[in-house]
């Protein structure tokens, strides 16, 4: 059996680790470099490092910062945040990262992953796709799933599916950080990018993003269905029952800052309490 991950994140503002509530009031928690040893001393599997701002700022990400921290790694380091293009992913990968994540840019021009995977290779490519819950009436899709009935934020924890009064209960893709609505259905698009060449998917619930209310299994599930690569659950993960069931519902690896930058709990601990539920992590005593 595969190894399920632990993988911290490191959300970056200009320079330093913030954290937020469903992406939105953001304050500050440690310096990046400080955060990526210790998570590297205490067991991460993997250090996933996202310059939250870089693409509405329209700039590419912090290649010194990310320098910085690449240099206290011996663990495989992941850095997203403005790639738009070949050359932005080959300066992440020049500064220390092993990959690079994608997220509005793939959006706008799909194409970018298929150049990404042809230069880079698959194993580098990794498609962040940031997902609202929304209930709507569904009139048709377009090619990648976007939505053209009427929709609205949905409330509840039901899975998809149609639903009474012909509402449907599905993901919207969400991109610039948050802020743009696509009105793409964010399944569609995980198949669509698995596809085109993403050789793994970072998928985060927006919904659940810093609120320590556990993984949205039902998104988890809905994606592992149609994906056949490594599939990283973000938002929500607080203790290792979340952990297990994101497992049990198709993630290979679990992503959360807020418990590990608040000292929650620590990397070690949360291993130790997931391989007593049956779930196989890596070890550093294995």
């Amino acid at each position: 059996m595969t190894a399920f991950r632990i993988i911290p994140c490191l959300d970056v503002h200009g320079g330093g680790v913030v954290k937020g509530v469903n992406f939105r009031n953001l304050r500050a928690v440690g310096d990046p470099v400080e955060l990526a040893r210790r998570y590297r001393d205490e067991g991460a599997d993997e250090l996933v490092f996202l310059d939250v701002s870089a693409t509405v700022e329209e700039r590419a990400a912090l290649h010194r910062v990310i320098d910085s921290v690449a240099r206290v790694l011996d663990i495989p380091f992941t850095v997203g945040g403005g790639v738009r293009s070949l050359e932005d992913a080959a300066a992440l990968l020049a500064a220390g990262a092993d990959k690079v994540a994608v997220n509005s840019a793939a959006v706008s021009d799909p194409s970018l992953l298929g150049r990404l995977a042809a230069r880079f290779g698959t194993q580098c490519v990794v498609l962040a796709i940031d997902a609202g819950r929304v209930e709507g009436r569904c009139e048709g899709r377009g090619e990648r799933g976007e939505r053209t009935g009427s929709s609205q934020p949905a409330s509840g924890d039901s899975g998809p599916g149609t639903r009474d009064s012909g509402l449907e209960t599905w993901w919207e893709v969400v991109t610039h950080g948050g802020r743009r609505p696509t009105g793409i259905d964010a399944v569609t698009w995980a198949r669509d990018g698995v596809s085109r060449g993403a050789g793994e998917i970072l998928l985060t619930s927006m919904d659940r993003d810093g609120t320590l209310a556990g993984f949205d299994l039902d998104l988890v599930a809905a994606v592992r269905a149609v994906v056949d690569v490594p599939l990283i659950a973000s938002g929500g993960g607080e203790s290792a029952a979340h952990f297990a069931a994101a497992a049990r519902a198709g993630a290979d690896a679990g992503l959360a800052a807020t418990i590990f930058h608040e000292a929650r709990t620590t990397i070690g601990a949360l291993k130790d309490q997931l391989a007593a539920a049956g779930i196989a992590v890596r070890r550093e005593d294995s």
